[in-house]
């Protein structure tokens, strides 16, 4: 079976190549594997490692292409890997992301199995661990911090809704088309509901394993929760049914926040009182949660603190997104004439 690896870059010189010389470790024979690498007109010299990379590793692979995506957004990025890949399946992979060397084999395996799409286990991981990356961990990858989503919790084999660094069997685009452009953060969201309508099963297998690298900053964190936010909100408009109840529960809380602060100003503060108790209580508990997960530094003390800017923000960003909708679908509406 021939495997086409598809990644696409935006300023990723930093990680880039780590994740190539992954690709080169892969256990599976090379000369079955595609590279296919999108370079989203990247500032810095991403397009240049790529070109490297297809120039010193060309006879290796079945094929290594290096194309472009002037349309800069990971739906665009990945549309133009489907319009240009010859392998009997593909797999997406996050630039800044690692992958074991056995990452492709375990995927084809499950291919072989009889699935038409697979993806695995996606833990969260840190560059150069310092006490403060140590921290922003934790929120990533605590349940409270985080999400339900079953890439980010191990299990047994199973049926999902939805996957990280999928892999797909040709059938499978070829039936449902390409990824929605219109949207720039949930298209993966989107497209696995249609898979899903479509007869498709979305097959979660723990032994498939990949690494996400977790933001090093604060405000990185901040504005990653913010984006992801408001892009639930304006899929509402797009294709509701393809999010989760989880998907709001910030943006609830946010709301939550807004309405008992208006009734306490009304002279009414037992709501917000109410509300605030709940959520401190659950900050603590998750809280000390974490704190038994990994070696206690002072750092961990900002948790309490972490976790509500976190959820605010993503709350936020989803109000925005939702606030915006009109004037977004007005903007799609022109663009597309």
């Amino acid at each position: 079976m021939i495997i086409t690896v598809g990644v696409i870059a935006y300023n990723e010189k930093n990680s880039l190549g780590s994740l190539l010389k992954d690709i080169c470790a892969q256990t599976y024979d090379h000369k079955k594997i595609e590279v296919i690498l999108v370079d989203s007109k990247s500032t810095d010299n991403t397009k240049k490692i790529m070109e490297t990379f297809k120039k010193n590793n060309q006879q290796d692979f079945y094929d290594v292409k290096v194309l472009s995506n002037p349309k800069k957004t990971q739906p665009c990025g990945w549309n133009v890997v489907l319009n240009n890949y010859s392998g009997d399946a593909v797999v997406r992979i996050d630039a800044h992301a690692s992958i074991p060397s056995d990452f492709i084999e375990k995927n084809i395996e499950t291919l072989k199995g009889g699935e038409n799409i697979c993806g695995g286990f996606r833990p969260n991981i840190i560059d150069e661990p310092t006490p403060w990356k140590e921290t922003l961990l934790l929120v990533e990858t605590s349940m409270f911090g985080s999400s339900i989503a079953p890439y980010r919790r191990q299990q047994g084999k199973s049926y999902v809704n939805s996957l990280f660094h999928g892999a797909y069997k040709r059938e499978v685009f070829d039936k449902v088309g390409l990824f929605n452009e219109a949207l720039a953060r949930t298209e993966d969201n989107e497209i696995h509901h249609r898979m899903q309508k479509a007869g498709f099963r979305l097959c979660f297998n723990p032994e498939i394993i990949s690494y996400q690298h977790t933001r090093n900053s604060l405000k990185g964190m901040i504005k990653q929760k913010y984006g992801n936010g408001k892009w639930i909100g304006l899929t509402l408009s797009v294709s509701p049914k393809c999010l989760s109840y989880y998907h709001f529960v910030p943006f609830l809380f946010v709301m939550g926040i807004i309405f008992c602060s208006v009734l306490a100003c009304l002279g009414s503060p037992l709501l917000l009182e109410i509300l605030l108790l709940l959520y401190s209580m659950f900050d603590f508990v998750n809280t000390v949660s974490c704190f038994t997960m990994r070696d206690i530094h002072l750092h961990f003390f900002l948790l309490p603190i972490l976790f509500p800017i976190m959820h605010i923000a993503y709350g936020i960003g989803t109000l925005v997104g939702i606030i915006r909708i009109p004037f977004w679908k007005n903007k799609l509406k022109k663009k597309n004439g």
